[in-house]
């Protein structure tokens, strides 16, 4: 596995609540990041079926682009009374005229649910993906996963996405309900970060 030896990194994304998790996430760690968005970098098209074949293209174009390692992060809700869906393409369905509406698709979800009369309790996963990319091609893959069940109605001002529907196992709040810390602690997000740690940037751990 390759170490991480830069002092700048690259976070491929325009996703404003990823980019916050992923820079307190990296902040004991010394390193300057910077978004894809901030560079005015345009979002590529994510083309795969699969968490780590998006995080790939985001992690290796940002990285080609900017000359730098970047840090991609692909992930979404998998719902299994709805065969894993919305999956890869969970922020797809948030997708209108304009722009990303995650009240509506929740929704829908819920929706769904009920016209399949899903049996309770109607379990699910947020998973994420990192892909730590490098100009040169190589990469690094960390998946994380935290499993709960889908709840209703919307509960929780906090997060973003599918936060408010998401209560993870042996939690009494949805992550829209938690405090950022307390999601942070235990989210799918940081499971993969954990092995991100431990392996590339075992050596900047202070």
């Amino acid at each position: 596995m390759r170490a991480f030896d830069s002092d700048k990194l690259v976070i491929a994304t325009h996703n404003k609540g990823k980019l916050r998790e992923i820079a307190e996430l990296l902040a004991p760690f010394g390193i300057e990041v910077v978004s894809a968005g901030d560079l005015g970098f345009e979002e590529p098209e994510e083309t795969e079926d699969t968490f780590a074949g998006n995080a790939r293209i985001k992690a290796h174009f940002a990285a080609k682009a900017s000359g730098l390692p970047a840090l991609s992060d692909d992930s979404g809700i998998m719902i299994d009374a709805l065969d894993g869906a919305p999956g890869v393409y969970t922020a797809d369905w948030a997708e209108t005229p304009n722009g990303r509406d995650f009240p509506m698709a929740m929704k829908k979800v819920w929706d769904l649910l009920e016209e399949k009369n899903a049996p309770e309790p109607r379990t699910a996963r947020f998973c994420a993906t990192l892909c730590l990319a490098w100009p040169d091609g190589h990469d690094e893959i960390f998946e994380g996963t935290i499993e709960g069940r889908i709840v209703w109605p919307m509960r929780g001002e906090h997060g973003f996405g599918f936060d408010p529907i998401f209560l993870p196992d042996g939690e009494t709040e949805t992550f829209g309900e938690m405090d950022p810390e307390r999601k942070q602690a235990i989210s799918h997000r940081t499971d993969a970060f954990r092995q991100l740690v431990s392996g590339p940037f075992k050596d900047l751990a202070k």
